[in-house]
């Protein structure tokens, strides 16, 4: 019997594998468990952080998305206009074109390209682009100013290398003009940004990056009323960054015009009449303080702080001497101009009646010092009149050690020296008018007679504005009152508001008004005998200032009856004599304001 015979399959060599155990059964096993704890280890933690980012940061994304195609227009508000007492534009706003940055457009691989080509179209340093975009951080939806008043070129620039400058576009906004250029200067100021410094301390009254303030002047003084309010439009951008739609919009809200005492064209006048001297002019309403005209020299062109100020401007600037001090606001020794206190003291006193007569000598000598009479020989047996007119040193020196010192400082202060008038500009000086306290605490060494002596004309440690000069002068113009000076009215106010008594005896008034009356008549002030001024009166000064040359002052102030005006000069270290460098110009500026007021221009 024949077994049967299976056939056996016989497999190709290529595909023959290894001999399966039950060991090696396992390992296949273990290997796809491995493989599908990781997958699901995998799965896990991405569905974990979807999670989180839906659940947990989803509104924070969804604001991060929004902000990628939502972007904020901030529209400054139009500055308002400054005006001059007849309603001529002193400062307002010129539209122009600026140049933003879209900080949260920006990518990282080619910001730097683009800061690199802004900076080279604009011509300002990289860092002036990258710090506010800094300040306000990438994140920012706000656009960030970082050139104004660009010019067609740059305009055009921009535009063509805008493949280059993703985030970057120009816009028109409104800048400060000063239509009279350099004119009223110290008095208008000027606007710039804000630093960071200065963000910081106004942010809390709403102030933000960018904005634009005034600095100087008017323009400080009334930046509450002169700012506005800010409006913006929220809009929809699209990848390429154009505006798809506007979301919402609020309108700006524009400042509120200011008019100032100042007289425009006797403000041309008096700067005419300061010409290239150091030092200023200021003319005034003695009856309530209003300012009709300021003039300082060396001044400025406020334009140029509208736009970006190079360095070689800057310096070009401050190599004039400093242009942006206001003298008129600076203290200086007052010289015989003074003598109108020491006058008042001596008349208030009773110790020197209006009657008195006083030898004069070529020296008062007290102690170890010896006061010079300008002309080195004395004028005589004098009375105030006299005195006044011709300036004498030592008539009012012996006016002065008489009452004594404590008296002598009383009145300077009751006529306001030594202290701010008040005046909106915040740039005034006090001046100084030294006391006993005063030296021991300076010069650890008592007050002497000495002092009181150089006190009573005007030289010593005495210091005053001449602004103050000009509030000294209004007194025995106006009947003996010290007015507040000003350069805004307020309705509410009558000429009362702005002034008050000094409580002067009538005779002391009288012998005031015929002395510096008798100056222009009869003594220094010749300079101010002129058609066009009617009945002027006045005081001239000139005071020693080593190392340099002497100060020359002159005030007057016009009618003699009824006066409207009141002029002070000044010229730093001019040399010569008040009378005669000063006086004239008092006259050009008074000459102006009667002519002014006589042919008025409509």
């Amino acid at each position: 019997m024949m077994r049967a015979v299976h056939p056996t399959t016989v497999q190709p060599a290529s595909k023959v594998g290894p001999k399966q155990t039950s060991r090696t059964v396992g390992r296949q096993y273990q290997s796809v468990f491995i493989m599908l704890m990781i997958s699901l280890l995998l799965l896990g933690g991405i569905g974990s952080r979807l999670a989180y980012l839906q659940l947990v940061e989803g509104d924070r994304n969804k604001e991060l998305a929004e902000n990628n195609r939502i972007r904020l227009i901030p529209k400054q508000p139009v500055r308002g206009t400054i005006f001059d007492r007849k309603g001529r534009i002193l400062a307002s706003s010129r539209l122009a074109h600026t140049a933003y940055v879209w900080p949260l457009a920006q990518k990282y691989d080619t910001w730097d390209q683009t800061v690199k080509r802004l900076a080279q179209i604009l011509n300002i340093p990289e860092a002036d682009i990258r710090t506010p975009v800094e300040d306000a951080g990438y994140n920012s939806p706000t656009r960030v100013a970082v050139g104004r008043d660009l010019t067609e070129a740059q305009i055009t620039a921009i535009k063509e290398y805008s493949a280059e400058l993703q985030g970057v576009d120009v816009d028109i906004e409104h800048i400060r003009n000063y239509p009279n250029k350099q004119v009223g200067a110290h008095i208008l100021g000027y606007t710039g940004e804000l630093n960071a410094e200065e963000l910081a301390e106004r942010r809390k009254d709403g102030y933000r990056l960018g904005d634009i303030v005034g600095q100087m002047g008017v323009e400080q003084a009334y930046e509450h009323l002169l700012r506005g309010e800010w409006g913006g439009q929220q809009v929809e951008v699209n990848g390429a960054g154009q505006v798809v739609q506007i979301l919402g919009q609020k309108q700006a809200k524009a400042g509120r015009d200011v008019t100032i005492t100042l007289d425009l064209d006797l403000q041309k006048a008096a700067e005419q009449a300061l010409g290239s001297r150091r030092g200023a002019i200021v003319a005034i309403d003695p009856n309530n303080g209003a300012v009709l005209a300021m003039a300082s020299f060396p001044t400025f062109d406020p334009n140029i702080f509208s736009s970006r100020i190079t360095p070689e401007t800057w310096q070009k600037l401050q190599g004039q001497g400093n242009p942006f001090v206001n003298r008129a606001l600076r203290g200086f020794p007052p010289a015989s101009t003074f003598k109108v206190v020491t006058a008042t003291a001596g008349l208030e006193s009773g110790k020197y009646p209006p009657n008195t007569i006083l030898p004069t000598f070529a020296y008062l000598r007290v102690g170890g010092m010896a006061l010079g009479e300008w002309n080195r020989a004395g004028f005589g047996p004098m009375g105030y009149v006299g005195a006044m007119a011709w300036s004498s040193n030592t008539f009012h020196g012996q006016i002065g050690r008489g009452v004594g010192g404590e008296v002598l400082i009383d009145w300077a202060r009751r006529y306001g020296f030594g202290s701010r008038t008040g005046i909106e500009l915040k740039s005034e000086a006090p001046g100084l008018i030294a006391d006993d306290e005063w030296k021991r605490r300076q010069f650890n060494w008592e007050w002497t007679v000495g002092d009181t002596i150089n006190m009573s004309i005007g030289q010593g440690f005495t210091q005053a504005t001449p602004l103050q000069v000009a509030v000294m002068f209004a007194v025995p113009a106006n009947g003996g009152y010290k007015v507040r000076p000003h350069l805004v009215e307020d309705p509410s106010k009558s000429n009362s508001d702005w002034r008050e008594s000094l409580n002067l005896k009538p005779s002391t008034l009288d012998v005031l008004r015929k002395s510096l009356r008798a100056v222009v008549t009869n003594g220094t002030g010749g300079a101010l005998q002129s058609e066009g001024i009617p009945t002027p009166a006045g005081k001239s000064g000139t005071a020693e200032a080593p190392p340099g040359k002497a100060h020359a002052w002159f005030g007057a102030y016009a009618p003699f009856d009824k006066p409207e005006i009141v002029v002070v000069a000044f010229a730093e270290h001019s040399g010569g004599g008040g009378g005669s460098l000063a006086g004239p110009m008092v006259a050009q500026v008074m000459e102006a304001y009667f002519r002014g007021k006589n042919n008025p221009q409509p």
